[in-house]
């Protein structure tokens, strides 16, 4: 009996294959269709295959493309503040604040100190200028040493 149910649903893929054009197996349109909108609307219950396969092609997605597509989302430069003060430590006096020749004006020596405190007071809190001296940094710009008192 076992033998002859095995047989007859033979028989009923036969007929299925020899009905289709060319022996391709018949595969109902409806069902792909419906794959294809059910991961769209993303109808399938979390471990089930389908949404392993969707969370998969994500991560892919995510991981993968930036290897193959530019997508120019690089941080913006930030220029630095026209008044660009480097603190550099000094053994003996405390900090050294180096701030560009081009924030402070040429002027007399009261003009410099005054603006080279207005400069710095943001950074070093409550200071006063005990000595300043105008050198060139390391790219060879014109700069102002400060060393402050607390």
């Amino acid at each position: 009996m076992a033998i002859a149910k095995g047989r007859e649903q033979d028989l009923e893929q036969l007929e299925q294959l020899e009905a289709s054009p060319a022996g391709v197996p018949v595969v109902p349109s409806f069902s792909i269709g419906r794959t294809v909108r059910d991961y769209i609307f993303w109808n399938y219950q979390r471990g089930s295959i389908h949404y392993d396969i969707m969370v998969t092609l994500i991560l892919l997605f995510i991981f993968v493309t930036p290897l193959f597509i530019n997508f120019n989302d690089k941080p913006i430069e930030h220029s630095p503040h026209p008044t660009a003060v480097v603190v550099v430590p000094d053994g003996q006096d405390g900090p050294v604040y180096q701030v560009s020749a081009a924030a402070v004006p040429d002027q007399s020596d009261a003009a410099i100190r005054r603006e080279l405190l207005r400069i710095i007071t943001p950074i070093s809190g409550k200071a006063s200028i005990s000595r300043y001296v105008k050198t060139l940094d390391a790219a060879g710009q014109p700069v102002y040493q400060v060393w402050v008192k607390k």
